[in-house]
């Protein structure tokens, strides 16, 4: 309870840091946000409107602390503000509407490349020096393909000159979003090809390692103990040699599942992809402090959360962590 008290402790440092930093870094970039807004109404509202958007977007002539203090007040209460961009939607309503596209995509696919990166790396690392160890040169080349660039090659090949995928966007633009099954068969063609980058291109990253960690625990006293004592191969495989070199690759899934919430960001804009990947870069792109805000406040605090499930499944699976600490 100690380790976990300090772990706990850290992390609320972190918190606040990070609260801090996602204030004084929107402030500090070039830029005038409200005639950024104003630009793109092309006129249609009143230059007299400037000091009532300044004001409304808590941008006025206020200290520092002024609005830093506002600014922790606003967001005890739920309060990100207002879109510059999607003006004048609220941002948490903005975040809503994207984050469950990320989730799905980048949350799906994200279980499915460590499921079987982890199973290929255990089978490559048990029959090591086999045919099954061609699968590292091939999963590492696709790894080093950036992912907008292999991206844009599948949109090319499978959407532009096959045409079996939609091109872009999350589902047809004629359909509403409900339940129906025009929309869920609508969504998942959309999402099969970015879904698909991002599993090619992010194998490598756990077979690699489970497959490493494989030929190192195949060594120890406890699996040569184990094949003495006549066990089948399988069972010493999965039982013995995996469910330990394993527990790296677990701690690490668990903190990739934080960063689910930032998405893909270059997969989602090669493929206009409705995600918050996509809804971060319009942020930027249109100096929006309340959702640049909103997104990294969201994205902070879903890493520090799994990062602390990390350490949490590390002392339950490996008693090794709880006599140390």
């Amino acid at each position: 309870m100690r380790y976990l008290a300090r772990r706990f402790a850290f992390y609320v440092v972190t918190a606040w840091a990070a609260l801090t930093l996602n204030f004084l870094i929107p402030r500090l970039m070039p830029g005038d946000p409200v005639q950024a807004l104003l630009s793109r109404f092309r006129g249609r509202l009143d230059p007299r409107a400037t000091e009532a958007l300044t004001a409304m977007f808590g941008l006025n002539d206020e200290s520092m602390w002024s609005q830093y203090r506002t600014y922790l007040v606003d967001l005890t209460k739920g309060d990100f503000g207002l879109s510059f961009t999607f003006f004048p939607t609220p941002v948490s309503t903005v975040i809503l509407d994207s984050l469950l596209w990320t989730i799905v995509l980048v949350g799906v696919s994200t279980v499915v490349s460590f499921a079987v990166g982890t199973l290929l790396g255990i089978v490559a690392g048990w029959r090591r020096g086999t045919r099954w160890d061609h699968l590292l040169p091939i999963t590492t080349f696709f790894s080093s393909i950036p992912y907008f660039w292999f991206g844009l090659i599948v949109l090319f090949v499978l959407s532009g000159e096959l045409r079996l995928f939609p091109l872009a966007g999350g589902y047809s633009s004629w359909l509403s979003v409900d339940f129906s099954w025009p929309f869920l068969s609508s969504a998942f063609k959309h999402a099969v090809l970015p879904g698909l980058t991002i599993v090619v291109a992010s194998v490598a990253g756990w077979l690699i390692p489970m497959r490493n960690m494989m030929v190192t625990t195949m060594s120890d006293d406890y699996v040569v103990l184990a094949e003495a004592k006549g066990l089948s191969p399988r069972r010493v495989m999965l039982n013995y040699a995996a469910r330990n070199a394993i527990l790296p690759s677990v701690a690490t899934f668990t903190m990739s599942l934080g960063f689910v919430v930032g998405g893909a960001v270059l997969t989602e804009i090669v493929f206009s992809y409705p995600g918050i990947g996509n809804t971060l870069y319009q942020a930027v792109i249109n100096e929006d402090f309340p959702l640049m805000q909103g997104i990294f406040l969201i994205i902070t605090f879903v890493v520090l959360l799994a990062n602390f499930l990390a350490d949490l499944v590390y002392v339950w699976l490996d008693p090794r962590t709880r006599v140390e600490a």
